[in-house]
């Protein structure tokens, strides 16, 4: 699938015969191991789904992976709860934006932006096939944050990294 923000860019599926992992290289070790050792037996096992953003079929300009996932509800602010008329379950369904990295030769060209947009997309469209009432993030740091937040996520309380934003925010994104 083509990025429509810069149409020589694409996001694939993790193809461990076609892109070179060992090559790429971010900012955060563990992103880069994860790529190189982890993310292809996660792909195997099932546990999540790795999408490569890639300029021309092999190199990895930047990457992120998507799972399954469920939200305590008593975790959720009551006022949104009530906004957004979630049932009273234990659990509520998600989708988990696990990882996402962009490899240093690419600093500058917006590639967070592009890949946040696929990931929330593509839960978006899963979404309709398989329930997800928001999608979950976990901020590595500070400015983790505060870049999640620019896009509508919203800090889950108790826990200051873990951010969520609804899917009926993301469907209106789009």
């Amino acid at each position: 699938m083509p990025d429509r923000h810069n149409p020589r860019m694409r996001i694939e599926p993790l193809d461990k015969a076609k892109h070179d992992r060992a090559a790429f290289c971010c900012e955060h070790e563990l992103l880069n191991i994860y790529i190189r050792e982890q993310a292809n037996q996660d792909v195997r096992k099932r546990v999540a789904a790795v999408y490569i953003l890639t300029p021309d079929g092999k190199t990895i300009a930047g990457y992120y992976t998507l799972s399954q996932y469920a939200i305590d509800a008593g975790q959720l602010p009551d006022e949104l709860a009530r906004k957004l008329r979630i049932p009273r379950y234990d659990k509520v369904p998600a989708t988990l934006f696990g990882r996402l990295a962009r490899d240093k030769e690419f600093r500058g060209a917006s590639l967070g932006e592009i890949l946040l947009m696929s990931a929330l997309r593509r839960a978006l469209e899963h979404s309709r096939h398989v329930a997800s009432f928001a999608v979950v993030v976990d901020a590595k740091d500070e400015k983790a944050k505060i870049f999640y937040q620019s896009y509508g996520f919203i800090e889950l309380p108790g826990h200051p990294h873990r951010l969520f934003i609804p899917m009926k925010t993301i469907e209106q994104m789009f």
